[in-house]
């Protein structure tokens, strides 16, 4: 489809701050600070992503700076004991890494977001290593596609497919990412099928239709759906 970024390569940072797995403390809150980032992929000696350090696995030096856990803190709490006694990348990191291939869909990407409840994930080759990384921010990106591009490709990919009829029978249109398309249509059993793929289309944030069939009869609701409704 004319424009559409389908995976992850398509809209993932190339530029990466990274840390080895002998970074220092210090040196993993200044590469932090300098990139504006909260968390950083740790490497392997061949680039390999083997884990990724965050803020919060940071924390915990500062938490128990002034006290030592009791036992059973100690016991609830193990990987943030070990944490606040560790000094460099390697002893920090969460390990494995979640990671991402570049070849990964978007939606691939989001569920993993979503699932995990992280804002980035590195991006890695077949072999591991890193190859980029993709935020929300990134992922979101495909929404900045302009109202005319998504027309031309509803129209070309699914109306053109499912609705083969004169141009001036079945209108698409589009404002702010919501898709209408507007009408007669032969067979309005297909409207439903039309609605999936419209909202399939990256970028689009909705679909409605005000569509009759062939006598001009208007049909009933399940072609008419307003925003959001379920066709």
């Amino acid at each position: 489809m004319l424009n559409t970024p389908h995976i992850v390569s398509d809209v993932m940072t190339t530029t990466v701050a990274a840390v080895d797995r002998a970074a220092r403390f210090k040196e993993i809150i200044e590469t932090m600070e300098r990139w504006q980032v909260s968390a950083l992929p740790v490497l392997a000696a061949e680039g390999r992503v083997v884990g990724v350090v965050s803020e919060a696995d940071l924390l915990p030096k500062e938490e128990f700076r002034e006290s030592d856990p009791d036992r059973l803190e100690q016991l609830r709490r193990v990987d943030d004991v070990r944490r606040a006694e560790a000094v460099t990348a390697g002893e920090l990191m969460t390990s494995p890494a979640l990671t991402v291939r570049a070849d990964a869909t978007l939606s691939q990407a989001a569920r993993v977001m979503a699932r995990e409840s992280v804002k980035r994930l590195p991006v890695v080759d077949a072999h591991g290593v890193l190859y980029g990384i993709v935020s929300r921010a990134d992922l979101l990106k495909v929404f900045l596609r302009s109202d005319d591009d998504l027309a031309e490709e509803v129209r070309r990919d699914i109306v053109g497919a499912l609705f083969p009829t004169p141009a001036k029978d079945l209108q698409v249109t589009v404002a702010d990412g919501v898709v209408t398309l507007r009408g007669r249509v032969r067979d309005t059993s297909l409207i439903p099928v039309a609605a999936r793929l419209v909202r399939a289309v990256e970028g689009v944030v909705d679909v409605e239709f005000d569509v009759t069939g062939p006598d001009a009869a208007r049909t009933g609701p399940s072609a008419t759906g307003g925003p959001g409704e379920v066709l």
